[in-house]
């Protein structure tokens, strides 16, 4: 098992030797530079890290994607506003339309309203004639009934007294003299008719 750990021990003892021997230490333009300081080869791996980024052109590459996108999202932005305006245009248009739709609608209810109040005026008026040519039929029925009755009642009346006079004349008159008082009786009645 020694010799498995042997060159774990000359690696310790290499790192040892390296440990113990210091790099040189030198001044560059009023920089005291150690070589032995992490910080110092620290700052040599950011400027090979940033050299690297540089050469591969990785600033030019994040630029143009950030000009890209910043292009794609002007594009956006102006196709959006142009949405906004299109909507609010469209919302004008529909504002108005619903205006003159209201509009509309109360000149037809008005219409409506002074139509229905025509044609009740109109249907009062025709009712008041109607009743009064009614009135006025019944009017006429009534004078013809009554002047029916009133030459009924004459006819009866001097169907009566003819009958009553013809009674009375045939019992005290005979001969020429009922005769004439016959014709003047007839002729007196026929008068009375006409």
């Amino acid at each position: 098992m020694e010799p498995e750990h042997a060159p774990v021990d000359a690696h310790a003892a290499a790192a040892d030797h390296a440990a113990a021997a210091p790099l040189p230490s030198f001044n560059l333009l009023g920089w005291n530079l150690d070589l032995n300081d992490p910080a110092f080869w620290a700052f040599v791996g950011l400027l090979i890290f940033i050299g690297v980024i540089v050469y591969m052109k990785v600033p030019g590459t994040i630029t143009k994607s950030l000009d890209d996108r910043a292009t794609k999202i002007t594009s956006e932005l102006a196709a959006a506003e142009a949405l906004r305006k299109e909507a609010e245009a469209k919302l004008a248009e529909v504002q108005k339309r619903a205006a003159e739709a209201e509009t509309e609608a109360k000149g037809i209810v008005e219409a409506a309203r002074r139509e229905a109040e025509q044609l009740a005026a109109a249907a009062s008026t025709a009712l008041t004639e109607r009743i009064a040519r009614r009135e006025k039929m019944a009017e006429d029925r009534i004078a013809r009934a009554e002047s029916e009755a009133i030459r009924d009642v004459k006819m009866a009346a001097v169907d009566t007294a003819s009958k009553a006079a013809a009674a009375i004349l045939t019992e005290q008159l005979t001969g020429k003299a009922a005769d004439d008082e016959f014709a003047k009786s007839l002729a007196a009645a026929a008068k009375a008719l006409s």
